[in-house]
């Protein structure tokens, strides 16, 4: 059967590409029908219908984010793009999933987050990552043997963080050039995106950036450092210019949600070439821990809601990682859809969850997804059955201290000055009145 799926994705991407080099726009659609010939899981099945209808629409906003991406992207970039994510990552990735799940008895995910290094020549304010020791990388070594396992496991997906990745961008660039069937997905501050950088992405064509920014000018600057906002916007025009895609990662809080949820800034997005952004809620971990800084229930349900709206109306893809809990069935991480390794090498559920019981530099990446903290996550996931409250950290916090226990783990932070349970009853009231609007707005409530 997978050999029979292989066979038929690559005759399918073969003429996708054909179709991609003459006339883009025209053959959108066509793109999709050959897509929809693959054999594939249902869910997935479901999803390429779901966007067959929307490339018939040619006034909608997917047919016009699609079209604009097919114009303006580098031809070995969107081979790549159709390839490693949508082919390897989404299509043929999901059947090795589940083979090696079937043989591990566990979860094996469709993508890893993990930091090549703790370095960052910025000091944000909030710094989720900014009690991490800020010395430790992931040698070479290590990190071309995670991605090696990551192959024979079937995910193609590789996102990194840090620290700032982009410190480590030789690397980076050798490592995308010898997994070369594998998409990178970098989350970087956007200060040391060079022509050079530019150059050598456009060579190897599967890196896609995400640039963090906190609004306009003023919120960015605030708190990233004076002259970011404008040292993005740069390396976003020669994103741009050389033909790569991109994205944004905005934090909201409770001082910019509002911004970043106005329609200026979206359309901002769109007019700068944005392909995608990422809304993450603030959430008090790392460096400078401020409840006061968490965006309130009331402007987290807020923004979801102009999310939703601009999915009907802008030609960008917007995802909330919190709030879209219902889209992905629950909590993802655990090693369910996702995990972290961050640049110590210790392996955590969750970029927000620092807490650890193995590192890789000792275990290989199937012996990490067996270990006790991820079985203990996918064991109660989901954590509500409301999935607007996907997750045990803020959501459910009672759930994330009780998995710290019976796992015995062990914390990541360099000055982990408080237990997972005084975290959760610090967050609790947080989590509670999140859960008096989440009840009420959750369409799957009985």
């Amino acid at each position: 059967m997978d050999l029979a799926v292989t066979a038929l994705g690559t005759k399918a991407l073969e003429e996708g590409v054909k179709l991609l080099s003459n006339r883009p726009v025209e053959n959108i659609g066509r793109i999709v029908h050959w897509l929809e010939k693959l054999p594939m899981l249902p869910h997935h099945k479901a999803d390429i219908r779901s966007i067959r209808e929307f490339m018939d629409d040619k006034d909608s906003n997917w047919y016009r984010l699609a079209a604009r991406l097919f114009t303006e992207t580098d031809p070995l970039v969107k081979t790549k793009f159709i390839t490693n994510l949508v082919l390897n990552s989404n299509i043929l990735g999901g059947p090795k999933q589940r083979e090696w799940a079937a043989k591990l008895g566990c979860s094996v995910p469709g993508a890893i987050l993990v930091d090549p290094t703790d370095k960052c020549n910025l000091h944000c304010t909030g710094c989720w990552a900014g009690d991490y020791s800020l010395a430790d990388d992931l040698d070479y070594a290590t990190l071309d043997r995670i991605l090696t396992e990551c192959e024979e496991l079937g995910i193609y997906l590789i996102i990194m963080s840090g620290g700032e990745p982009v410190v480590r961008k030789d690397d980076i660039i050798r490592l995308a050039a010898r997994h070369s069937a594998q998409m990178f997905h970098l989350f970087t501050n956007g200060t040391l995106i060079d022509d050079a950088f530019i150059r050598a992405m456009k060579r190897v064509g599967n890196i896609m950036l995400a640039f963090s920014i906190e609004g306009f000018r003023p919120n960015t600057d605030g708190r990233r450092g004076a002259g970011v906002y404008d040292r993005v916007m740069e390396a976003m025009a020669g994103m741009r210019a050389a033909g790569l895609i991109y994205g944004v990662s905005v934090t909201y809080c409770r001082h910019n949600t509002e911004e970043l949820a106005s329609e200026e800034f979206v359309d901002m997005l769109v007019d700068k070439g944005v392909a995608f952004g990422w809304y993450f809620t603030y959430i008090p971990i790392g460096k400078d821990v401020d409840l006061t800084m968490m965006a309130t229930p009331e402007q987290r349900s807020y923004m979801y809601k102009k999310i939703l709206e601009y999915r009907r109306t802008k030609p960008i893809f917007l995802m909330d990682f919190w709030n879209d809990g219902a889209a992905a069935d629950g909590c993802i991480a655990g090693g369910r859809r996702y995990l972290h390794i961050n640049a110590h090498g210790d392996v955590e559920p969750c970029a927000f969850i620092h807490y650890a019981t193995c590192n890789i530099k000792d275990i290989s990446l199937p012996e990490a997804l067996r270990t006790p903290l991820l079985r203990a996550y996918q064991r109660r996931q989901p954590f509500s059955p409301n999935l607007r409250r996907p997750c045990p950290l803020i959501d459910v916090p009672d759930a994330m201290a009780e998995m710290v226990a019976e796992a015995g783990a062990r914390p990541t932070q360099v000055h982990p000055d408080e237990t997972a349970a005084e975290f959760a009853a610090k967050i609790r009231p947080y989590s509670e009145a999140w859960a008096a609007i989440a009840d009420r707005e959750w369409p799957g409530k009985k």
